[in-house]
């Protein structure tokens, strides 16, 4: 025990005790009284007003274009978000697909947790995961498929005082560079050596009992040599509290840089640690379309079904002979990273650039996933239509009792019971990919570029889904172990832990794939006129093993209702080959009004590839899914003064490739399988107006007209409520779980005073109309929410952080039961994923 105890401070202390020594270090080279200070050696204050008077649209953007050392976002004819590392901060993000809501048109759905997040992008029908979003570090892809089954790749991403920056891009240009994302990227860049020491500590705590300690420091190495080390390490309740440490971990990241006259050299390496709860959706009262309350006994802003009581269990159809789990592990991540980027200049005209990347680690999911309705226990055991998750025993049969620890007492038959899946999904993922590009100036303002892209990645997954539970239907739900006798013979239903079944689907998978892609990109500029045509061919091949099922009884006991028939690896697999090859493309031209103008426009064609669970699994080789297509359309508009700041896009994008059974008007199937899509046309606002000194008022927004095309079916479903069988279509109907418009809206004013400065913000964000699933049916309404923040910076050295989000306590839905649908009417229950409720940081840093 205090080994473990050692280990888990490890890490902390590493970090407090490497800064402590670079604060030394920066106070030992400060100039005697009098002396001039280097200009590498700023304070505080300098840095914050040198970041206020940067124009945004004279920031470098590396993302997106091949230009050496990257374009200024002014001449960048595309749709691009940065941000710094304060303004990370500002945005207070739960996750770093919650950071995605500072860009126009994404609309990241955090209220999953930490990770395993549903990140939807304005005009692709997604509807789940984030297939179309890739997470980039310093310009390479974490892994070669943006998403699979239970990850997604901001799960292995987590932001700390190590990051310097970030680029947002949507669409145009990254359907050609790096791995060809359709969709949206963003790229982060971390912080480097400096060439006098330099850094920050920063402690923080949370009304959620959040514990955590930041650090970073640069510093100099030899002659043109730097280094730098920094993470974070961090303990919390969580807002939800499962009664067991909802995050704990962390992550250590350091790099080695080497410059020179020609070029420069980078390498970099990160270790993350971190578990972190998953929370499934809880119940509440839908009346209406735009109406919810709390369900009886719930707290829709704090509670969680996780608990002590049902933390540990043992999955008796897990791949091999079944496991251990524990709910504690979260869907968290053990992954190790090393990459490195490589820029010089050749003369003549030649210049080359390489990135690399190699990462590898386990991607585990520990959670529950939604089930049946809640039910009182006699009608969950006696009366509640097997079809719709009831147990259908002889009345007055059962015998129901506690289990797990203190465990034992009868359950009163009036209790609200549910039954939710106990999910074990064991990830372990390897990557490596390589973009290398050389680039040649054939005359004076035209240059080309040639680049090849390489990836090579791995999937081996062990999964243990369904294991339903049957639990009381409260805030950390106890589980209930139920018998019955029939006959004077006595069935066990549940096994001792409440689990009615060992497994619905236990398999064990093993992906491997490669990814080759050659493009060419031209960039021309003449006189105002910067122009750019690209294009890419690429080629994926990739194979998938997954186990063949076949019913076991577990412990030959027929009595033993839970494990008579589970489904486990037969010890055959089926094998599904996946070679496809395609063409992408795109082409802008931007011209700059004048110093601080520019419009743009654009046009790109790309593809989105299959991954190993979406279009290979489950598929026989030549018959997997097709590919998926986006065309798009954009153009846009930059300004900026001292008084308004303003990057305004409008796009036309239309999507193909998602496979459809057309039916007639009642739901019978008519003909073979056809192919529909989605056409969407929208907004992206991003600006700031500066009407007195030291007052801001920023706005982020965006519109979205978006429906399904092309789908002449209907989808048969049965009102769960009323038990009524309707037939919905899809067809025109809105793009599921993306609101109509969203905008977050920031006034924020700073007071200087002799020893440092106070800046006050508020924002207040709107969501507009979203629904559940394709049909419409399922409406999750309109909300919005205050979020504050107070930022002080006193002396040279110190910066105090208040920070809350939710403040009003808002009760706003992003998601509700995926596995239903259609919808529930008035007074009906649904399971939803909700807001959390109010959370206030406050962080104490110092800055040497």
């Amino acid at each position: 025990m205090k080994t473990k105890q050692l280990s888990r401070l490890s890490l902390p202390v590493a970090i407090a005790a490497i800064l402590f020594c670079g604060a030394t270090m920066a106070q030992d080279t400060t100039p005697a009284q009098g002396a001039q200070a280097p200009t590498t050696q700023r304070s505080a204050q300098q840095k914050k007003a040198e970041l206020a008077q940067a124009k945004t649209l004279e920031q470098v953007v590396v993302t997106g274009n091949t230009a050496a050392g990257g374009l200024r976002k002014i001449d960048t004819s595309y749709s691009v978000t940065t941000a710094t590392a304060e303004q990370i901060r500002q945005s207070n993000p739960k996750s770093t697909a919650d950071l995605l809501k500072i860009a126009p048109g994404l609309w990241p759905e955090s209220t999953g947790g930490q990770t395993g997040a549903n990140i939807e992008i304005a005009g692709f029908p997604g509807g789940g995961d984030a297939p179309f979003n890739t997470v980039q570090l310093m310009g390479s892809p974490l892994y070669g498929m943006p998403t699979l089954s239970f990850f997604e790749q901001t799960s292995i991403f987590r932001l700390d005082d190590t990051i310097d920056r970030v680029e947002i891009l949507q669409g145009g240009p990254s359907v050609v560079f790096a791995d060809g994302q359709i969709g949206a990227t963003e790229n982060f860049i971390l912080k480097q050596g400096t060439e006098v020491p330099s850094g920050s500590i920063g402690v923080t705590y949370g009304s959620e009992n959040l514990k955590r300690v930041d650090g970073f420091l640069g510093f100099p190495i030899a002659e043109n040599w730097y280094g730098s080390i920094g993470g974070f390490y961090r303990d919390s309740d969580g807002v939800r509290d499962p009664q067991f440490s909802a995050d704990k971990g962390g992550q250590l990241t350091a790099t080695l840089t080497h410059d020179s006259d020609n070029g420069s050299m980078m390498f970099y390496a990160r270790a993350l640690n971190d578990k972190n709860q998953f929370i499934t959706p809880i119940p509440l009262i839908q009346n209406g379309t735009d109406n919810f309350s709390a369900y009886p006994g719930f707290d829709p802003l704090k509670d969680t079904y996780n608990s002590k009581y049902i933390q540990h269990v043992f999955l008796a159809g897990y791949p091999g002979g079944g496991t251990n789990a524990d709910l504690a592990n979260g869907r968290g991540a053990k992954m190790n990273f090393f990459g490195g980027n490589f820029d010089y200049d050749l003369g003549n005209g030649w210049s080359i650039s390489d990135k690399f990347l190699i990462d590898a680690g386990d991607v585990d999911t520990n959670a529950l996933f939604s089930g049946s309705n809640p039910a009182s226990l006699t009608d969950e055991l006696y009366n509640t239509p097997t079809s719709q998750g009831g147990l259908g025993l002889p009345a007055g049969t059962a015998t129901a009792t506690y289990a797990g620890p203190g465990g034992g007492g009868t359950v009163d038959p009036n209790q609200s019971v549910i039954h939710q899946g106990w999910w074990y999904i064991h990830k372990h993922l390897k990557n490596v990919n390589n973009d290398f590009r050389l680039s040649k100036e054939i005359f004076d303002g035209n240059t080309l570029t040639a680049g090849l892209y390489l990836a090579h990645y791995t999937m081996n997954d062990k999964w243990a889904l369904g294991n339903q539970m049957l639990m009381t239907n409260t805030p950390n739900a106890r589980p209930i172990a139920v018998s019955y006798t029939d006959g004077g013979q006595t069935y066990n239903v549940t096994d001792s832990q409440g689990f009615l079944d060992n497994g619905g689907f236990n398999i064990a998978q093993h992906g491997t794939a490669t990814n080759k892609a050659f493009y060419l990109s031209d960039r021309w500029r003449i006189g105002k006129w910067l122009l750019d045509a690209s294009a890419r061919l690429e080629n994926q091949d990739a194979t998938n093993n997954v186990c063949n099922l076949g019913n076991v009884d577990l412990d030959s006991n027929p009595l033993t209702l839970y494990n008579n028939a589970v489904p486990v690896c037969d010890g055959s697999f089926a094998r599904t080959n996946y070679d496809k090859t395609h063409t992408s493309w795109t082409v802008g031209a931007n011209y700059e009004l004048a110093d601080n103008m520019s419009v743009y426009v654009r046009a790109n064609k790309g593809v989105h590839f299959g991954d190993f669970d979406n279009a290979i699994r489950g598929f026989t080789t030549g018959n997997t899914a097709p590919l998926q297509k986006i065309q798009n359309f954009e153009a846009g508009f930059k300004y900026q003064s001292d008084l308004v700041y303003a990057d305004i896009s409008v796009y036309h994008k239309q999507f193909n490739g998602l496979t459809f059974q057309p039916t007639d008007g009642a739901g019978v199937p008519v003909g073979g399988p056809q192919l529909y899509g989605s056409d969407s046309k929208g907004i992206n606002i991003a600006g700031a107006l500066t009407p007195v000194e030291n007052l801001k008022l920023s706005l982020v927004a965006n519109y979205l007209d978006g429906h399904y095309t092309h789908n002449n079916s209907c989808f048969i479903f049965t009102n769960v409520v009323t038990g009524v069988t309707g037939c919905a279509p899809i067809n025109g109907k809105q793009l599921q779980r993306q609101p109509k418009f969203r905008y977050m809206f920031t006034p924020s004013y700073r007071i200087p005073f002799a020893s440092g400065d106070i800046t006050a913000f508020v924002t207040y964000t709107r969501v507009g109309p979203h629904t559940q699933d394709q049909s419409g049916l399922q409406q999750l309404g309109s909300y919005h929410t205050l979020d504050f923040g107070v930022i002080a910076n006193i002396e040279q050295n110190w910066q105090l952080r208040l920070q809350g989000t939710n403040i009003t306590n808002e009760l706003g839905l992003t998601e509700s039961n995926s596995r239903i649908f259609g919808t529930a009417v008035s007074g009906g229950v649904i399971l939803a994923r909700p807001l959390e409720g109010r959370e206030v940081n406050m962080t104490v840093k110092y800055l040497f």
